[in-house]
């Protein structure tokens, strides 16, 4: 007996032989909870400060972030061809931070900058993550959460910004 029953059986197992073992199902495991964790710490930071992108957004960008680097490394991609993907991801990240960069035109401010980049450094966290870089990953996280929020903690002895320019239909005062 078996028939086609037997074929579609075997094309299906053949579809899942990816992770054909305990020590490969571990690993991608272990590499893309880790991005997810460390995805989340620097969400859930942005969460607290009251941001646009928190929590799933940081958790999506690490996670994707290390499992487009991880496929490639399963399928043994060579470095010319890793490089390409990099390239192609830190493209899409930037586009993606772009999209969380507001101008507001009546205050002439910029806003989302701290946002975007923490945009981008998720993604990093989630390559290190995806090439097995765990020790760099969790290093960079600690690194970026000092950075987002202990620096906030002397932002309040930075004077405000003012804008000295003079306005554009104004005349010049230069003298001659």
């Amino acid at each position: 007996m078996g028939g086609w029953w037997h074929e579609v059986w075997l094309t299906v197992a053949r579809e899942f032989s990816d992770l054909d073992d305990v020590k490969a199902i571990t690993q991608v495991v272990i590499r893309l909870g880790l991005a997810l964790l460390l995805g989340g710490a620097l969400g859930f930071e942005r969460e607290m400060a009251r941001r646009d992108a928190g929590l799933r957004t940081h958790m999506l960008v690490a996670t994707g972030s290390a499992l487009f680097v991880l496929v490639p490394l399963q399928a043994g991609f060579s470095q010319d061809n890793m490089s390409r993907v990099l390239q192609g991801l830190v493209s899409g990240i930037g586009f993606l931070g772009a999209g969380a960069i507001i101008k507001l035109s009546a205050e002439r401010e910029v806003r989302g900058l701290t946002t975007a980049a923490s945009l981008w450094l998720a993604a990093g966290v989630g390559v290190a993550a995806g090439l097995g870089r765990e020790a760099t990953a969790i290093l960079s996280t600690v690194i970026a959460l000092v950075i987002l929020g202990g620096v906030r903690m002397f932002k309040p002895l930075v004077p405000p910004h003012t804008h000295d320019k003079p306005e554009q239909d104004e005349p010049s005062k230069r003298v001659e």
